[in-house]
Order: structure tokens, then sequence, then C-alpha cells
């Protein structure tokens, strides 16, 4: 391990992430080294981190190197493994043009849900095509303290838990994951939104993320939410025939997400690089002994 090594920090609605360039998967990004990374108060803080990869250099990549040059390779504030992050490709992208790799306009990222295409327009938004949608049957609960809610079952390459309330402070202080059951609807936790109506296809969300807690932001659980909404209005886009677009309030700004027809969702949003520095391989060392 070098002595320093490059890092940067980006948020796309406050989302914030450490971003470490590696695009030939040298480093050991332990568990332990993410949870240090992503230390408020010991480290550099982070909801995850965006760890930078070549495709072709990362065993959980090569298949998809031919469609996609880059794989993000991301974590969870804990150190665990997730499947995609929404909000988190937008910044992963932000990143690849900050560094040159890439420009305005069209590009594929390769992730652990699958290879996504992103488009990085004039005007600084970042919008990504999530992929569709699958709404697993059965019924599902959430609590928080003395209240429940059902919920709706959605999942966005990683699981959902979606449930309307009547006031966002119902959700409690989500510092711990809100209780669900059944518990075999998600065998490897779940992320929980609690969604209130603002408008005419405009509501507002605050969620639990597996693994970091309550987040400013989700891109998958907004694209959940809008999904679910679609629903509960009668507005599914493979009924009507007409996409459905719902704006998504989070504490840490705006996302704007349409369903397609054919299923196809994409996510629209900003994304914000905002530091770069090098982290002392020393400190990462002591903070793992």
């Amino acid at each position: 391990m070098s002595t320093r090594i490059a890092f940067l920090k980006g948020h796309g609605t406050e989302n914030d992430f450490v971003i470490v360039p590696d695009p030939e998967n040298a480093l050991d990004l332990s568990p332990a080294a993410v949870a240090a990374l992503c230390d408020r108060r010991a480290g550099i803080g982070g909801d995850g981190v965006l760890h930078v990869v070549r495709s072709a250099a990362h065993p959980e990549a090569k298949a998809m190197a031919a469609e996609a040059e880059w794989f993000m390779d991301y974590r969870n504030g804990d150190g665990s493994i997730a499947e995609m992050c929404g909000n988190g490709v937008r910044v992963f992208a932000r990143y690849l043009q900050y560094a040159g790799h890439v420009g305005e306009g069209d590009l594929a990222v390769a992730t652990r849900g699958g290879v996504k295409s992103v488009h990085i327009a004039k005007d600084g938004d970042v919008t990504v095509g999530m992929g569709k949608a699958v709404l697993p049957e059965g019924d599902v609960t959430v609590s928080v303290g003395e209240r429940s809610w059902p919920a709706r079952n959605v999942n966005m390459g990683n699981p959902h838990a979606v449930a309307f309330v009547d006031d966002l402070a119902h959700a409690g202080d989500l510092y711990t994951p809100p209780p669900f059951s059944p518990a075999s609807a998600y065998p490897d936790g779940v992320n929980v939104e609690f969604v209130v109506d603002r408008g005419e296809r405009h509501v507002a969300m605050r969620v639990h993320e597996r693994g970091s807690g309550e987040t400013r932001s989700c891109g998958t659980g907004a694209c959940a939410v809008a999904v679910a909404t679609a629903r509960r209005d009668g507005a599914e886009p493979a009924t009507t025939g007409t996409p459905a677009t719902y704006t998504v309030d989070v504490p840490g700004g705006r996302l704007v997400i349409t369903e397609r027809p054919d299923g196809e969702i994409e996510m629209t949003g900003p994304a914000v690089i905002v530091a770069e520095g090098r982290i002392d391989a020393e400190w990462l060392r002591g903070a793992l002994g």
C-alpha cells in the first residue's frame, strides 16, 4: 500500500460518498477499511464508498467489460456490499467526467445490479437508467414503535419496503432498522421508505438504508417509491400506456423518476464533486488495528 491513497468526496442530493479511484483494483478495501473511511468523526465520512475500478480488472465485473469500461464497486457505510446505489451511480458518473474519462452525453456503468445507462446533461443533472422494478407478491408490514403500516415490496436490484404514512415524523429517528414482517420477505435485510403526499404526482420520503441508517437520499428508494405510488394511484404505465413521472423530495433535495410503459425506469438529479485529497495509509492501517 502506498503512503497516500487518492480519494474524492461527492454527493447526490446529499447522499454522500467517499470516492476511491483504483482502476486496476490494486487496493484491498476490506469491510473494516470501508467502515473506517465512512466514519463521520474518526474518518472522512460518508454513506458509502464508490470504489472506481475498470470492469476488466474486477472479478465480479469482467463479464460486463465489453459493455461498460468502468465498474462501481459500491460499499455501504458499514462496509457491507450492496447490489446498487442510484445516487451513487450519478456521483460515479460525475467523477468519471471530472477525471476526464468521459464527457457529456451517454455512457455505461457496470454495477452488481447489472450495466446501467447514464446520461450526463449540459445543465449538470445526471440521468440513470435504473432498469425495471420487480414487485414480489405477498403482504409486508413495517413498524416503528406502536405504529405499523402495510408496505409495498419493490425490488430495484436491491430490496425496498415502501410505506405510506400520514406524517414523516412517524418514521421515528431511523437510527435502527424498522422491524418488518414476515422475516422471509427480506432474508438479507431491507431499505425502508416512509412516504407522504405533497401534491399531484409529488411525494416526499424518508429512508432507512440497509447498512447505513437514515440517509439524506436514496436513489433506488426514490424509484421504488415512484413505482409504489403509481400502483397506488392506478397509474401503472404498462396498463395505461403512458409514462408516469413523479417528483420525489428527499431530505437532501429532489429527484425526478419516470417509469415508461415498457417498465424501464429513469432517475434524474444532481451529482456534485466537493473535494479531493489523500488518505494517509498509516492512519488507515492504524484504524484497522
